[in-house]
């Protein structure tokens, strides 16, 4: 009876902090983009497949493995709607960093975060409306938040391509100033992040207390998944060890904060979807790091 009550709870997260999330997020992705060129996009053309792959193991298969658990598991609605908004979401802001200390491919990690950033403009609104939509219980959500979709892509392409475009101007431009910027713009930004996550979590502690169990246990065995599900497609297409590793990281990475602010935007907080959305924020750091730093010892 408590966790069915998830559909009907609401995290508290009032406007201010929403607007600075928002301020946040476009940080996060500005001080990402001073890394990236255009130079980073022709690998495209040099070799395509370990993009192709990666991209489609994002926006594919994540989302077919996410819709199959949860066909199986049957969470709660508004979990299972949080799960969906994760894996529509892009990769994160820390995979790249993650995926140079599992000594994984780097400028891969780099092409993979700018391309699936500017498909997540369109990719994230129609992944979650198609699987959202295909599962009866989240379609009746759906159904009743009456979302625009093109108010949810205006929104993501606020904040991740006008920052990503803004940043690659800037480090074409002002080559040594992004390079002196980028580093300490990521790592404050996430760090603020990390902040509002833990305060919006301490404000809502009793339901946080509630609900820890269960929603934390669904969360970790979905970025396993998650992991597993990047790893897994790029040894079936034999791709290098570094690739593998850059593919499974950008994979399991998923960009957790544009998912809480689409939540707290259209879904007005939604009980299961942003503690799962907020769970996987802090988690898939954990695991990321623990994947990263087994790796690079091995």
């Amino acid at each position: 009876m408590l966790i069915a009550s998830l559909d009907a709870l609401k995290i508290n997260f009032d406007a201010q902090a929403l607007w600075t999330l928002n301020c946040v997020l476009a940080l996060i992705m500005f001080g990402i983009a001073l890394e990236i060129s255009i130079q980073d996009f022709k690998a495209l053309f040099k070799n395509p497949k370990p993009i192709l792959i990666g991209v489609l193991s994002q926006f594919l298969f994540l989302p077919v493995v996410t819709f199959l658990l949860v066909y199986l598991v049957e969470p709660v609605p508004s979990i299972a709607l949080g799960m969906f908004m994760v894996a529509a979401c892009p990769g994160g802001n820390m995979s790249n960093f993650i995926t140079h200390l599992a000594k994984g491919n780097s400028a891969l990690s780099v092409s993979l975060t700018a391309i699936a950033t500017l498909l997540a403009i369109i990719m994230t609104p129609l992944n979650l409306k198609i699987w959202g939509g295909m599962y009866a219980p989240t379609a009746a959500i759906l159904e009743e938040v009456s979302i625009s979709p093109l108010n949810m892509i205006k929104l993501v392409a606020l904040l991740l391509g006008v920052p990503l475009i803004l940043g690659m101007w800037v480090k074409y431009k002002f080559p040594k100033f992004a390079k002196q910027t980028a580093k300490i713009l990521k790592i404050s930004s996430l760090l603020f992040f990390l902040v509002l996550i833990f305060i919006a979590l301490f404000n809502n502690r009793t339901i946080f207390l509630d609900y820890i169990s269960y929603v934390l246990g669904i969360t970790i065995f979905h970025n396993f998944l998650a992991f597993t599900t990047g790893f897994s497609l790029a040894s079936m297409f034999k791709l290098s060890v570094v690739d593998k590793r850059a593919i499974t990281i950008e994979t399991g990475i998923q960009n957790s904060g544009l998912g809480l602010l689409l939540i707290f935007t259209f879904f007005n907080g939604l009980g299961g979807m942003a503690l799962l959305a907020a769970f996987w924020g802090v988690w898939h750091l954990v695991s990321g790091l623990i994947l990263a730093s087994y790796w690079k010892n091995k």
